[in-house]
């Protein structure tokens, strides 16, 4: 017999969070986090859900990764031409998603999203695999294709393009950082009574509360 969704259930017993034991700066504390997560083997710690929406508020989200974080903000990278970057375009606030399962955490970011600096993106754009950067100008990411074979003759195409130079940057492709003002860092605990600790940016200062579960 197919087990009820409703009835999929997890009980959380790791450690409580508390507001004494946290960092002021919640930057700081979603490091530590991070680097416990990677500690702990779990699989793509810096797979994020990225939710943004149109001008009318229809949302969309979808999972990528993250590139670099600190008190400028959350860095990813992406095609501009992309759903999520039009999106960014009508509506720049945005909202990021964390899920640790095997540390039983969660970490939500709200924010406004801007786009990086042309020099920013060429830096991390040389960083990438040569596989990467092919793809960055093979995609035509968003946009309907006829096939498989259709993307697979691009990637071929800019291969043999790039065959004997150099591969820049695309200049349709690049990166976005989103500003936070509110962090929320979940604990799972026992009885869905969850820890949830709320930093909230008001006149350029972190006021840490807590939330029920």
């Amino acid at each position: 017999m197919k087990k009820s969704i409703a009835g999929i259930r997890k009980e959380y017993m790791l450690a409580e969070l508390l507001e004494a034991e946290v960092n002021s700066d919640p930057i700081i504390q979603f490091d530590q986090w991070l680097s416990e997560a990677l500690k702990s083997n779990v699989p793509e710690p810096n797979a994020m859900t990225l939710a943004t929406s149109t001008f009318e508020g229809k949302p969309s989200a979808r999972i990528l990764l993250l590139k670099g974080v600190d008190e400028s903000g959350f860095a990813f990278f992406t095609n501009y031409e992309s759903r999520k970057s039009k999106q960014i375009i009508q509506n720049p606030f945005g909202a990021l998603v964390f899920f640790w399962s095997e540390l039983e955490r969660q970490v939500r970011i709200e924010g406004k999203i801007v786009r990086m600096s042309s020099k920013e993106s060429d830096r991390y754009f040389k960083t990438r695999p040569i596989g990467s950067k092919i793809g960055a100008w093979a995609s035509p990411q968003s946009q309907v294709i006829p096939n498989r074979r259709y993307l697979e003759n691009l990637k071929s195409d800019y291969q043999e393009e790039f065959s004997n130079r150099e591969i820049n940057r695309p200049d349709n492709w690049g990166g976005y950082l989103l500003q936070p003002s509110l962090i929320e860092f979940w604990q799972g605990r026992p009885d869905r009574l969850h820890d949830r600790i709320q930093y909230r940016l008001e006149n350029e200062e972190w006021i840490i509360e807590r939330l029920a579960p």
